[in-house]
């Protein structure tokens, strides 16, 4: 992939080659973030999009606590989805006034901690209302609260949809001004919406129009808030390709979008405050995945690469975080860049599974035991969502560069 360079035959990693790094990691399988691809992500995207729009990290896509410090001093917040994930962001230095907390069963202790550390709580059930009336009245403060609206359509294009329908996600739209009139009367301190519709889009028109109808949509369940929407999550979508044939997201349309509808929310809804919500843009793209080949293998007629890395660290890469036609990530041969020689080959894990499968009969340079597999593509949805207890073999290393 182009954002990684490479020099002498080898991968480069935030400027280090890969046999390197790999030493100064200690161990394969590892995961390598890079800073500077982090930081271009971002000042792209502020580039792109109107300077009053807050850019916030869904730090689900990778809550790795050093890179969820260096991204918070990055962007203008983030949105956490555990009080696992809210102590990472206030260890970070995360505001907590920028501070959101979504989810569909938060339980009371999570709760009480959001409100104790004075950040926002997505609301997404009555259940939560209740919850939180008890708590501002122990803590002596009200609760800081957003309404999370399951919207009735969907983000069309989207790799995964989370709104529109029957959805475990937020309070469905028809039944918000119940909702809101439950926050008045609990006197809880609200604050606006938060609308997320999909994600892992690539056409930027979709996202527009996604934003448009979110946008209408918490307009007209302002009329029944109890006070001034200040806050005004927009949600993301915003994909990165994957696979051949999968083209960048072009962000122009995207901006041009946003800025139209922060002049409009200038009229609408002075007091509000408008967000783009991002977690796989922003980190997706800036991290590798990297194992070493410990066997070759040839079972009639057709090879096998086996690594010491797989699905137990990387199971979005192996076809099964998702993907309803398992396609291949991009792979190379770290060691081995530019090597014109070529064969088909699998790249397999460890696990007596045939699920454990990271690349199938792709054409890769010809590699040896020894040699490093790359899986690009890795900075999100890694680590943290992959199954690695799963038979025993040793935890994935994570660095940022």
């Amino acid at each position: 992939m182009d954002q990684f360079p490479h020099q002498g035959g080898e991968l480069l990693v935030g400027g280090v080659p890969l046999s390197r790094l790999t030493a100064r990691v200690g161990q394969t399988p590892y995961y390598a973030y890079d800073r500077s691809l982090l930081r271009h992500r971002v000042a792209s995207l502020r580039a792109a999009l109107p300077a009053t729009v807050k850019l916030h990290y869904a730090m689900k896509a990778n809550p790795m606590p050093a890179l969820v410090g260096f991204v918070a001093g990055l962007v203008d917040g983030v949105d956490v989805a555990s009080a696992g994930e809210l102590a990472v962001a206030l260890d970070a230095g995360a505001d907590p006034r920028e501070i959101s907390f979504a989810g569909p069963g938060k339980q009371a202790a999570e709760l009480r901690q959001a409100v104790a550390a004075g950040v926002l709580v997505n609301i997404e059930s009555f259940r939560e209302v209740g919850e939180l009336r008890s708590i501002s009245d122990q803590l002596g403060v009200p609760a800081r609260v957003a309404v999370r609206v399951n919207p009735d359509f969907e983000l069309k294009g989207s790799g995964m949809r989370m709104g529109g329908g029957p959805k475990q996600f937020g309070v469905d739209a028809e039944q918000v001004p119940g909702l809101l009139a439950a926050i008045a009367t609990a006197g809880l301190a609200f604050e606006g919406f938060h609308l997320f519709a999909g994600s892992q889009n690539l056409k930027a028109e979709s996202i527009c129009e996604a934003q448009r109808k979110s946008y209408e949509l918490a307009l007209r369940l302002a009329a029944d808030a109890p006070m001034p929407v200040k806050f005004l999550n927009l949600g993301g979508g915003f994909g990165i390709p994957y696979f051949p044939g999968e083209t960048p997201l072009d962000l122009a349309p995207i901006g041009d979008n946003l800025h139209q509808l922060v002049r409009q929310a200038a009229r609408d809804l002075p007091e509000a405050s408008l967000v783009v919500e991002l977690g796989r843009y922003i980190v997706g793209e800036s991290g590798v995945y990297v194992c070493r080949v410990v066997d070759r293998k040839v079972s009639r007629g057709q090879i096998f690469l086996v690594t010491d890395g797989g699905l137990h660290h990387h199971l979005s890469a192996s076809g099964n975080f998702g993907q309803v036609i398992r396609k291949n990530y991009p792979v190379a041969i770290g060691n081995r860049m530019g090597d014109s020689a070529t064969e088909l080959v699998s790249v397999v894990g460890p696990l007596c599974t045939p699920l454990d499968l990271l690349a199938d009969r792709m054409a890769l340079p010809v590699a040896e035991v020894g040699d490093l597999v790359v899986v690009y593509q890795s900075g999100a949805y890694g680590a943290s969502a992959s199954p690695q207890a799963f038979l025993g073999h040793p935890a994935v290393r994570e660095v940022l560069l």
